[in-house]
């Protein structure tokens, strides 16, 4: 059990950048003057540049051709949003400064600032860190895995809280699971005027969803060990 609390990890300021940018469906796009929100157009490249696939009469497109050198300033804005239904569903923005080239019928976009605002504050992330980080391995697949754990799995969610201190589940009306990641799964608590966040580590991190299901195991059968909470009762009075 000891060593089962030692891993606190948790993904470093460049990993979770790239772990947004990977995960993201969608951006918006501020370049001389116009703003574009383009859904299903970009793509990633190894080193970080976003490629962007934008129609022929975009006001990107025109921008980067008439610019002076053909590299437009722009900013592109992701967002980071809970697939599961909670307040405030917003995790994190990812804002990317940086030039447009062409590249290969494509618009090429080199950042050179990025900042990632999360709700302990925003953070400007090194350009090399952000260039040689990957993204977490469970990105792409996070949306369904949280999605089927609040859908098919709620008395695991449960479950879960007698791991949460006795303290953060005083009024609680609602538990969600809110994000994981292949250090940790984290728990929004939802009150009646307010929310908080905790995080359940994992003992060490998963590289892909086989381990994340032994990890989830693992902090199953220790919840399965610990004291039932109360929160069905809280449930039942902040849902009468």
């Amino acid at each position: 059990m000891g060593d089962s609390q030692a891993w606190t990890a948790a993904p470093a300021a460049a990993e979770r950048a790239r772990s947004v940018l990977a995960a993201a469906w969608s951006c918006a796009v501020t370049a001389e003057g116009s703003r574009e929100e383009l859904v299903g157009a970009h793509t990633v490249a190894e080193d970080g540049r976003v490629l962007l696939d934008v129609p022929e009469d975009s006001a990107l497109v025109a921008a980067a051709i008439c610019a002076p050198r053909g590299e437009p300033a722009a900013v592109l804005e992701f967002a980071d949003v809970a697939p599961v239904p909670v307040r405030k569903r917003i995790r994190a923005r990812l804002w990317l400064s940086g030039w447009f080239t062409s590249e290969e019928g494509k618009l090429a976009f080199q950042p050179t600032r990025v900042v990632l605002r999360q709700p302990s504050g925003a953070v400007v992330v090194d350009l090399d860190e952000f260039a040689a980080a990957a993204p977490d391995p469970l990105a792409i697949a996070e949306a369904r895995l949280l999605t089927h754990l609040a859908d098919c799995h709620p008395d695991a969610v449960e479950r879960l809280t007698r791991l949460v201190d006795s303290d953060s589940l005083h009024g609680a009306v609602r538990v969600q699971p809110l994000a994981v990641d292949r250090h940790g799964l984290t728990l929004r608590i939802e009150r009646t005027r307010a929310q908080a966040d905790v995080r359940l580590p994992f003992h060490r991190p998963a590289d892909d969803v086989a381990q994340l299901t032994e990890r989830m195991h693992i902090l199953l059968a220790q919840a399965a060990a610990s004291c039932p909470r109360a929160l069905q009762r809280q449930r039942t009075d902040g849902d009468g």
